[in-house]
């Protein structure tokens, strides 16, 4: 069976290398950069124990150092599953959601048609670069020119110009020999009733831009007008057997390149745009082409980068398309996979900024992008008053119902943890003790007024309304200025980073709780990345590799604090059993805690709606589980007897006395019992 042309690459689009190599391997957590799609593992084809096995997921390749193995998603499956390419080609097909194609006696034919319509593109991407040194060229150059793209840039870009006549191209292409119906499958040329049924050229008048597949080959073009009475100011290719304006993007295959050498992932509006980005040193810029982003778009921008960042125009149709977008996207979201809005100053677009500010100017722009909640929030409370509690209640509805629609419910409760904290900033922002107890410490900013915000409940920073300002650092990080239960939740972190390091071997075990620890004190945070960072690293090694990270000031402060010594997990590093234990006890009792102020927090937003005895009860029943949560271990659950005397003794132990003491014979020595 043979496969119709395009279904491989739109395969090996959809596929993540990185997802079907993951079901076999252990990736090195040491070597291997998630973000980057550069990963690294064991070889599944031989034994050996070093990582030397590497994936290029954004190349979608991999190949071994040791073995010399290679290839694709096909080749992978075809291996480790001993089946055949076609069966191979299923599995994956499957996995992505493709229908595989019916028998096609006639694929090659089709394959050998889209690689003679390369060639044609190809020949027109020539023809209209010789039209641009023309005379009837003069106006598009000082165009180019006024946007600051100089000859070598155009050469660049292959930048070309469509003359204004009616069958320029067209008779360039047939006076070469190309056949007419290549040329009209192309799309270069439409079929026309008038001057005997001639074609002409569907590009007459503009500057012409090639649009390349990610592979390179020019499957179609964007045009200019250079007439400012042209109905359509940009026009593409019409949709052909090369060309599938949804599930292509601009600037593709380059973007793709700089991106996997860690440049940020732009999703621009127009050519114009990504051509100035790109000139100005943002290299791993791409646009969509004259339409919104599809969910094929999308996909193709998460297999680049896990977060590009849209750079919007600073007008209202910028936002507009933004707002629309977010609902797209909420269905589409994963752990790790999201968008970024970078928004240009009022009026202007990316080009604007870089002719006004230079690169350094949009560099700012770019790393002020704000998450895409922020972008949820603002659409819902922008420019409306919230005076009522129907229109508060109003709001909420349309939050949940937004929220609704992202399917890991994880992401899910960190979306509503956010919506939550943001909530809370515009209804009580200002009323200090009024916000919620672990959430005081929460930045006091309203939407795009900095940077990413944290999770919202549970998650504060700070020291809340007694921090006092001009306080050093030193003391700001201390046990001594946390607040409230935070010196609780300091000294239990403390505990856990001091088993950890003694019991480097326990770490895998554990590295998902930890991850979701959440440390104020910056110290912790800093040893909760290298420990994550490092969870990979030999357990004789951990300790040396966070040292240098975190310095070794930072361990020392850590062991030299007095309950750290005394733990017996510390004192015993041979002891695993003891130290799991209690890396679990202290991980419980964090959760349990945070859990309970976590429900009290949500039950005192209700109190903005109505304060009824349902909810003096949840609040009662709230604070009775904090209680059991900080207590419970100390609880004395010993049932008692009480003497004659009034002195109360152990039931157990009185039971077993009772048993001792029917045991004892009482008689002298020498007589016989009788």
């Amino acid at each position: 069976m043979s496969l119709p042309p395009g279904f491989l690459d739109e395969l090996r689009t959809r596929i993540s290398l990185s997802q079907v190599v993951g079901r076999k391997v252990m990736w090195d957590q040491r070597k291997s950069n998630q973000g980057k799609g550069d990963m690294w593992a064991p070889c599944p084809f031989h034994q050996e124990k070093s990582a030397s096995f590497h994936v290029d997921d954004r190349k979608g390749f991999y190949y071994c150092f040791g073995c010399h193995a290679k290839g694709d998603a096909v080749t992978f499956v075809r291996e480790t599953e001993n089946v055949g390419f076609m069966e191979a080609v299923e599995i994956l097909a499957r996995e992505v959601g493709m229908q595989m194609p019916a028998r096609d006696p006639k694929a090659q034919e089709k394959a050998d048609r889209r690689t003679q319509l390369a060639e044609v593109m190809e020949q027109a991407v020539q023809h209209y670069r010789l039209q641009l040194n023309t005379g009837a060229a003069a106006e598009a150059r000082d165009y180019l020119a006024g946007r600051g793209l100089p000859p070598e840039a155009q050469a660049r870009w292959d930048i070309g110009f469509a003359a204004p006549g009616w069958q320029g191209l067209w008779d360039h292409l047939r006076g070469k020999g190309v056949p007419e119906d290549l040329i009209m499958a192309a799309g270069l040329a439409k079929a026309s009733t008038r001057d005997n049924g001639r074609p002409y050229d569907t590009f007459r008048n503009r500057i012409m831009f090639p649009i390349r597949d990610a592979r390179g080959r020019a499957i179609a073009f964007g045009g200019r007008a250079m007439d400012p009475s042209d109905n359509a100011k940009y026009l593409n290719s019409p949709e052909t057997e090369l060309f599938d304006k949804g599930r292509s993007l601009y600037n593709h295959g380059p973007a793709r390149e700089a991106a996997g050498k860690g440049a940020p992932l732009l999703v621009a509006e127009g050519y114009m745009d990504v051509i100035a980005l790109s000139e100005a040193g943002f290299g791993a810029t791409v646009a969509p082409l004259g339409t919104a982003i599809t969910e094929d778009q999308l996909q193709l921008l998460w297999r680049i980068a896990p977060e590009p960042i849209i750079a919007l125009d600073g007008d209202t149709a910028g936002l507009r398309a933004a707002m629309r977008l977010i609902d797209m996207v909420l269905p589409q979201l994963e752990a790790g996979k999201s968008l970024r809005f970078a928004i240009m100053p009022a009026g202007k677009d990316p080009d604007d900024v870089i002719r006004d500010g230079g690169a350094g100017a949009m560099q700012k722009v770019v790393d002020a992008a704000q998450p895409l909640v922020n972008l949820l929030w603002q659409r819902e409370t922008e420019g409306k008053i919230f005076d009522s509690p129907e229109r508060k209640a109003a709001l909420d509805k349309s939050l949940r119902e937004a929220i609704r629609k992202i399917p890991d419910p994880s992401l899910k409760k960190h979306y509503g943890d956010e919506i939550n904290r943001l909530r809370w900033e515009l209804f009580r922002g200002n009323r200090g003790s009024d916000r919620p107890a672990n959430d005081r410490g929460a930045p006091r900013r309203g939407f795009g007024e900095g940077g990413q915000s944290g999770f919202g409940r549970g998650n504060g920073r700070g020291f809340g309304r007694d921090f006092t300002p001009g306080a050093t650092p030193g003391l700001r990080a201390s046990v001594l200025a946390a607040e409230g239960t935070a010196v609780e939740d300091q000294v239990r972190e403390a505990v856990i980073f001091a088993v950890l390091l003694t019991h480097p071997h326990l770490l895998p075990e554990i590295a998902g709780e930890l991850e979701g620890l959440h440390p104020a004190n910056p110290d912790h945070a800093r040893l909760q990345m290298a420990l994550l960072r490092h969870a990979g690293a030999e357990p004789a090694e951990l300790r040396d590799l966070v040292a240098q990270e975190t310095g070794a000031e930072t361990l020392e402060k850590l062991f030299a604090q007095s309950h750290i010594a005394v733990i017996p997990a510390v004192r015993h590093p041979h002891d695993s059993e003891t130290a799991l234990l209690c890396l679990a006890e202290e991980f419980a009792k964090l959760e349990a805690r945070r859990g309970a102020e976590r429900e009290i927090s949500e039950a005192m937003q209700d109190i903005d709606r109505l304060a009824d005895e349902g909810l003096t009860w949840r609040l009662s029943q709230a604070a009775l589980a904090k209680q059991r949560a900080e207590t419970g271990s100390q609880e004395d659950t010993t049932e008692y007897d009480t003497a004659p005397t009034g002195a109360k003794m152990s039931r157990d132990e009185r039971s077993a006395f009772d048993a001792l003491i029917a045991k004892i014979e009482f008689k002298k020595p020498g007589r016989k019992s009788t």
